[in-house]
């Protein structure tokens, strides 16, 4: 899986919780050389910061502000991308129980998700970024180039969490479950950029396939519209 072209396009990947968008996005900006962004831990960096604050994760006016003043900075790392908030390394706890049951409330204030889709934006004005979220090829950046919508069964999405949580987690598998579905609902029911699969996305259901065959499949089609791109350009 290799190849990088002159020409760079955006590519925009949404889909529900735990669908695998991170990591196929991550290998897919890898294998095209281009910038990976997680805004999914934009998101949760905020709710972070929140929570910390001792803020609710609906209070629209208190969250939004913090989002404003936040100062967030995404690098990258050895198997995850780096976030840095007000020069703090905060990667390792964006993961928790805690910081996924209040995520989608906090991605729901229209003050954080202007903010965020504000930053998200600067970071594709060159080019040649993967970007992978809910609203990506709705919202955020609706003419990238190649726009993908992946997604899998919630009990395999539940199950990849799971195993992602470790043995010490203190939740069933069956429990998992149930927020994730609870999360899909919120997501899918949000007023504000809602998650919906762009018109012209492609779909990919990752249920039963290896994260290699689904980034393969991506970064063949983005060599496909770069090449399309560089035709028309002649």
């Amino acid at each position: 899986m290799n190849g990088s072209y002159s020409h760079k396009i955006n590519i925009a990947i949404d889909g529900p919780a735990g669908a695998g968008k991170s990591t196929v996005a991550r290998m897919v900006a890898s294998a095209l050389q281009y910038i990976y962004v997680d805004t999914g831990a934009m998101y949760r960096a905020v709710t972070l910061k929140a929570l910390e604050s001792g803020f609710s994760t609906e209070d629209n006016e208190l969250v939004g502000r913090l989002a404003h003043e936040m100062d967030i900075v995404l690098l990258p790392g050895s198997d995850t991308q780096r976030v840095i908030v007000d020069d703090e390394d905060v990667t390792s706890r964006l993961r928790s129980l805690e910081i996924n049951r209040n995520v989608s409330y906090v991605a729901r204030l229209e003050g954080v998700r202007k903010r965020m889709a504000e930053l998200q934006r600067r970071m594709a004005q060159q080019k040649g970024v993967v970007m992978d979220g809910r609203d990506i090829g709705t919202h955020v950046l609706p003419d990238a180039e190649l726009k993908i919508f992946l997604t899998a069964t919630p009990r395999e999405r539940a199950t990849r969490r799971f195993l992602e949580l470790g043995p010490d987690a203190d939740i069933t598998l069956d429990q998992l479950e149930a927020e994730i579905a609870r999360r899909d609902q919120l997501d899918q029911e949000r007023e504000i950029a809602p998650l919906l699969q762009a018109p012209d996305a492609r779909l990919i259901d990752s249920t039963g396939r290896t994260v290699d065959e689904v980034a393969e499949e991506i970064v063949q089609w983005g060599l496909a519209a770069t090449r399309t791109i560089l035709a028309e350009e002649k």
